[in-house]
């Protein structure tokens, strides 16, 4: 059973044009947007969000930032991951405004984390195509996020995916062996720009037992 609320196409495609016109706001006048004056009022729930930032043609990753963890509601959680990922991916320098007619926008919001037993097999607890992964280790100070759609798109099967999220926090790729890590799994609703600035689609992934 999915344990995330669901939201309508139109206010998915709200939240993919808030996200895109925020990145253009920030660009030329170097300041956070207000909040819109008017908007869905089921974007008023609080929920983690994440915002993906694609290149065409070969959908190579430009930015990606989110909040796991519900703190704010969608509207301005949307606003603020957009910016962090179009400018403060570590990984990349900042969107330049040229870009933006060759970047898709994409919105992922968060189900609340459910946290994978760790008397159970771990594997056994997860879906690909349905679940994400979060790790956390106190201990070390470090934590990584991959999202669902990074195991399908990506072909992982459940082992490969625990691996690579142990990669993401920094972590040997065996970590999932470490008592000291904790895995949350969670469930997502995926908004997205079939092309640059165009129409918004919910992408539905295909959920694999393997």
């Amino acid at each position: 059973m999915s344990t995330i609320p669901k939201f309508s196409l139109e206010e998915g495609k709200f939240l993919v044009k808030l996200s895109r016109q925020s990145v253009e706001y920030f660009l030329k006048n170097h300041k956070y947007p207000p909040l819109p004056s008017s908007y869905p009022q089921n974007l008023d729930k609080t929920a983690g969000i994440f915002v993906t930032l694609s290149t065409l043609p070969r959908n190579d990753l430009r930015g990606c930032i989110g909040y796991p963890y519900a703190f704010g509601s969608l509207i301005e959680l949307c606003i603020s991951a957009s910016i962090k990922a179009a400018c403060e991916d570590p990984r990349f320098e900042c969107v330049k405004a040229e870009e933006l007619n060759n970047i898709v926008f994409e919105v992922t919001i968060l189900s609340p984390m459910i946290a994978l037993e760790q008397n159970k097999p771990y594997d056994e607890q997860i879906e690909i195509g349905r679940d994400g992964l979060l790790v956390v280790c106190d201990s070390y100070g470090k934590s990584g996020l991959l999202l669902p759609q990074v195991a399908t798109e990506w072909g992982f099967d459940k082992k490969k995916f625990f691996k690579e999220v142990c990669v993401k926090a920094s972590l040997d790729d065996n970590c999932v062996n470490d008592k000291n890590c904790k895995f949350y799994r969670f469930e997502s609703q995926i908004f997205k720009e079939v092309s640059p600035n165009s129409d918004i689609k919910e992408e539905v992934l295909n959920e694999r037992n393997i």
